[in-house]
């Protein structure tokens, strides 16, 4: 997926932001002194035979528990070695909240879905893209659900 390609065609006004190498979207959010509560970190699991691409804020993290809840089974994070092959044109690490371009279920955070602009991974751990939560509702059409609480 060519993020950045994507995004103009369809007509999205987004802003793209180069950093220093950063690995965790904390990281990341801080390198552009950005609330990690906008910053889009993306997690993917595995319920069932299912990849589930699961977007939340940086500044939370999955509730594995409330998880299982909504999605009525078992769920495991994915290792790194899976999301090579999930994403292939995508650093490891970096992937993009595009889950339907990767024949992926997106589920979004509600918290995230409560913020008028977003920041998220342009399949790399040194560029970003800050965009309206519209525009990327708009485009992926996620589920939205509450399944992540704030880091300690």
């Amino acid at each position: 997926m060519r993020l950045l390609d994507f995004l103009s065609e369809q007509g999205v006004d987004f802003t793209v932001k180069h950093h220093e190498e950063a690995y965790t979207a904390q990281e990341e959010a801080a390198a552009q002194h950005i609330s990690g509560h906008i910053f889009a970190k993306t997690v993917v699991v595995r319920a069932g035979d299912e990849h589930i691409l699961l977007v939340l804020p940086a500044s939370h993290r999955v509730d594995f528990k409330r998880l299982r809840e909504i999605l009525g089974e078992s769920v495991e994070m994915v290792d790194e070695s899976e999301l090579r092959e999930l994403f292939p044109d995508c650093e490891v690490g970096a992937e993009p909240p595009f889950g339907s371009h990767y024949d992926m279920r997106t589920i979004v955070d509600e918290h995230l879905s409560e913020e008028s602009d977003i920041a998220i991974r342009a399949c790399s751990h040194s560029e970003i893209v800050l965009m309206s939560y519209e525009d990327f509702e708009r485009l992926e059409e996620p589920e939205v659900a509450s399944f992540a609480v704030a880091e300690d």
